[in-house]
């Protein structure tokens, strides 16, 4: 089982209720969960397969609610084309792309991987199914050896 690192401060579920609040969003519970306990950070093993033709890539960092470099807000802000399909930027790869969480009905709790280079009319071409939700996800990472 991958190992999670806790880089960010913890935080409270009146925090998460705040945040999905101010972002308007109604965030899975499982997601939820997860951010009280770590609020982000850095996981090991870290890989994990995108798909047969796109191959695999490594995730960098977990994002987190509250002040860092990898704030969640922040983060929803700039990749505001992503939440226009239904998804939030939860985490990024070492390239940039970003693993994303559903939040609209179809894909709500799903993750995805999101290929920034791929960008196109705020479709799903550029969007890769990962797992039915975080706790999954995680489960799925692997180290290269």
């Amino acid at each position: 089982m991958p190992q999670i690192s806790r880089i960010h401060d913890k935080i409270s579920m009146v925090q998460v209720e705040n945040f999905e609040q101010m972002n308007k969003i109604e965030l899975p519970k499982l997601y939820k969960e997860f951010l009280l306990e770590y609020n982000g950070g850095r996981v090991d093993p870290n890989v994990f397969k995108i798909s047969s033709d796109e191959g695999e890539s490594a995730l960098n960092v977990f994002y987190g609610i509250g002040s860092m470099n990898n704030n969640l807000e922040k983060k929803i802000e700039f990749f505001e084309e992503i939440l226009e399909i239904g998804f939030i930027p939860i985490a990024r790869d070492s390239g940039g792309n970003q693993i994303c969480l559903g939040i609209r009905e179809e894909f709500y709790d799903q993750i995805f991987f999101w290929i920034h280079d791929e960008e196109n009319d705020h479709s799903m071409d550029n969007m890769h199914y990962l797992a039915d939700n975080i706790q999954e996800f995680i489960e799925t990472l692997y180290d290269t050896e």
